[in-house]
């Protein structure tokens, strides 16, 4: 018999591992002083679709990024708060630049690597546990657009963010519009979720790691027509959409 994987902080590891591969140090021991080159993540769908991913790139410096990563951060403005920071390759170039930026993540080993690679402010919970400060600006980067996760959390997300905002601030999203696709299996389990009442780009996953899983999650990978209708009735409007790189795209929010 197969044993389920034990709940973990994959991503923690996933990130402490890679760190230590691509410098030799890290804010742990290697464990037994040898690690597998690269560092793959794998991504679980519930359908068992079964991806994996370098994860170097969540080290990568800015001269590695993709256009609009560079594009997102030219419209940065006031204080930031970098949503799903992990291991703070966003927020530490902001911070470099000078801007008071906080990076939050729900993952520990994560945020123990930001704080080693030098990221001053950070933050350990989700947009909802944050509490004592506001910000101009809200970034969520990476296609951290995923983390609305759903129609059901959407609204409350933004609410959340509404909450500790500034007046006049924005909220800069990158998303993917996952309908150009033609692959049957993607195909079949977006008609598989519309059947179930869920949005058809609303993935159930869970993250792996040599012998650990995170609890299966939603990430929501939607079209520009689909957010627009998330963001109606919220505090926030959808100002601009950038989709210059398609499929995906920069959802600019504002709070009017």
């Amino acid at each position: 018999m197969v044993e389920e994987p034990r709940v973990g902080d994959v991503f923690g590891e996933v990130v402490r591992d890679a760190y230590a591969v691509h410098t030799g140090i890290g804010p742990r021991p290697l464990a037994g002083g040898r690690l597998p080159r690269p560092v793959i993540e794998i991504i679980e769908r519930d359908d068992g679709l079964i991806n994996g991913a370098p994860a170097a790139h969540y080290l990568d410096p800015p001269e590695a990024w993709q256009p609009h990563d560079h594009r997102a951060l030219a419209r940065v403005r006031g204080r930031i708060l970098d949503v799903g920071a992990g291991a703070g390759r966003i927020a530490l170039d902001l911070q470099r630049r000078g801007y008071d930026v906080t990076g939050l993540d729900i993952s520990p080993g994560a945020i123990a690597v930001a704080r080693h690679r030098g990221l001053e402010q950070t933050f350990l919970g989700t947009v909802d546990e944050h509490r004592g400060a506001e910000y101009d600006t809200f970034l969520f980067l990476g296609n951290n657009l995923g983390l609305f996760e759903s129609r059901e959390r959407a609204p409350r997300l933004l609410a959340a963010l509404a909450a500790i905002a500034r007046p006049g601030a924005q909220i800069i999203a990158h998303g993917t519009d996952p309908y150009g696709t033609t692959d049957p299996v993607h195909v079949a389990y977006h008609r598989r979720n519309r059947e179930r009442g869920r949005l058809g780009g609303q993935l159930r996953l869970r993250l792996r790691y040599r012998e650990i899983a995170t609890d299966w999650f939603d990430y929501l990978v939607c079209s520009v027509a689909e957010l627009r209708t998330l963001v109606a009735g919220t505090p926030w409007r959808l100002a601009d959409v950038d989709d210059a790189d398609r499929p995906y795209y920069l959802a600019t929010l504002e709070l009017p």
